[in-house]
Protein backbone atom coordinates (compact mmCIF):
# COMPACT_ATOMS: atom_id res chain seq x y z
CA UNK A 1 0.00 0.00 0.00
CA UNK A 2 1.49 3.42 -0.85
CA UNK A 3 1.18 6.64 0.94
CA UNK A 4 0.59 10.20 0.32
CA UNK A 5 3.79 11.14 -0.31
CA UNK A 6 3.66 9.52 -4.22
CA UNK A 7 1.30 12.14 -5.33
CA UNK A 8 0.43 16.18 -5.05
CA UNK A 9 -2.76 17.57 -5.44
CA UNK A 10 -1.75 21.10 -6.42
CA UNK A 11 -5.54 22.35 -5.58
CA UNK A 12 -8.92 21.30 -4.21
CA UNK A 13 -10.41 21.69 -7.51
CA UNK A 14 -7.96 19.20 -9.74
CA UNK A 15 -9.10 16.54 -11.04
CA UNK A 16 -5.48 15.01 -11.69
CA UNK A 17 -2.77 14.35 -9.09
CA UNK A 18 0.75 14.65 -9.91
CA UNK A 19 2.76 11.48 -9.06
CA UNK A 20 6.02 12.63 -7.13
CA UNK A 21 7.80 8.73 -7.60
CA UNK A 22 7.82 6.27 -10.37
CA UNK A 23 4.95 3.80 -9.98
CA UNK A 24 4.54 0.87 -11.62
CA UNK A 25 2.21 -1.87 -12.85
CA UNK A 26 -0.22 -2.90 -9.88
CA UNK A 27 0.71 -0.10 -7.14
CA UNK A 28 -2.08 0.97 -5.36
CA UNK A 29 -2.17 4.00 -2.76
CA UNK A 30 -5.21 5.89 -1.30
CA UNK A 31 -6.02 9.18 -1.16
CA UNK A 32 -9.09 10.98 0.21
CA UNK A 33 -10.32 7.34 1.71
CA UNK A 34 -10.20 5.93 -1.81
CA UNK A 35 -7.79 3.07 -3.22
CA UNK A 36 -6.30 4.03 -6.64
CA UNK A 37 -4.18 1.13 -8.44
CA UNK A 38 -2.01 1.31 -10.88
CA UNK A 39 -2.73 -0.75 -14.22
CA UNK A 40 0.32 0.31 -16.36
CA UNK A 41 3.66 2.24 -15.08
CA UNK A 42 3.43 5.97 -14.75
CA UNK A 43 6.73 8.51 -14.23
CA UNK A 44 7.34 10.95 -11.78
CA UNK A 45 5.94 14.32 -12.58
CA UNK A 46 3.18 12.78 -14.71
CA UNK A 47 -0.37 13.04 -14.10
CA UNK A 48 -3.48 10.37 -13.16
CA UNK A 49 -7.11 10.89 -12.62
CA UNK A 50 -8.38 12.01 -9.35
CA UNK A 51 -11.67 10.97 -10.45
CA UNK A 52 -13.49 9.80 -13.42
CA UNK A 53 -12.67 12.49 -16.15
CA UNK A 54 -15.46 12.17 -19.33
CA UNK A 55 -14.50 12.60 -22.77
CA UNK A 56 -14.21 16.48 -23.41
CA UNK A 57 -14.15 17.31 -20.00
CA UNK A 58 -11.45 20.06 -18.71
CA UNK A 59 -7.93 18.31 -17.55
CA UNK A 60 -7.67 20.44 -14.07
CA UNK A 61 -4.79 21.09 -12.76
CA UNK A 62 -3.48 23.36 -10.14
CA UNK A 63 -6.97 25.18 -10.56
CA UNK A 64 -6.41 25.97 -14.24
CA UNK A 65 -7.86 24.04 -17.24
CA UNK A 66 -4.96 22.33 -19.08
CA UNK A 67 -7.03 21.04 -21.60
CA UNK A 68 -9.79 18.56 -22.38
CA UNK A 69 -10.23 14.97 -22.45
CA UNK A 70 -9.89 12.84 -25.97
CA UNK A 71 -11.65 10.26 -24.39
CA UNK A 72 -13.26 8.44 -21.03
CA UNK A 73 -10.47 8.28 -18.43
CA UNK A 74 -10.91 6.21 -15.06
CA UNK A 75 -9.94 7.31 -11.70
CA UNK A 76 -6.45 6.20 -11.03
CA UNK A 77 -5.73 6.59 -15.15
CA UNK A 78 -2.53 8.08 -16.35
CA UNK A 79 -3.70 11.58 -18.09
CA UNK A 80 -0.82 12.50 -20.53
CA UNK A 81 -1.09 12.82 -24.72
CA UNK A 82 -2.70 9.64 -25.17
CA UNK A 83 -5.80 10.60 -24.06
CA UNK A 84 -5.97 14.32 -22.99
CA UNK A 85 -5.35 17.11 -25.66
CA UNK A 86 -4.15 21.09 -24.68
CA UNK A 87 -6.70 23.59 -25.61
CA UNK A 88 -4.17 26.25 -26.08
CA UNK A 89 -1.72 25.09 -28.54
CA UNK A 90 -1.53 21.86 -30.81
CA UNK A 91 -0.67 18.45 -28.97
CA UNK A 92 1.76 16.06 -30.90
CA UNK A 93 1.82 12.29 -30.52
CA UNK A 94 3.72 9.62 -31.68
CA UNK A 95 1.91 6.82 -33.22
CA UNK A 96 2.85 3.85 -31.25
Amino acid sequence: MGNSNQFIKLSNNDNVLVLTVDLDVDDVFTFAGTDYKVEGAIALGHKIAAKDINEGEKIIKFNMSIGSATQDIKMGEHVHLHNMKSDFIDTHTRES
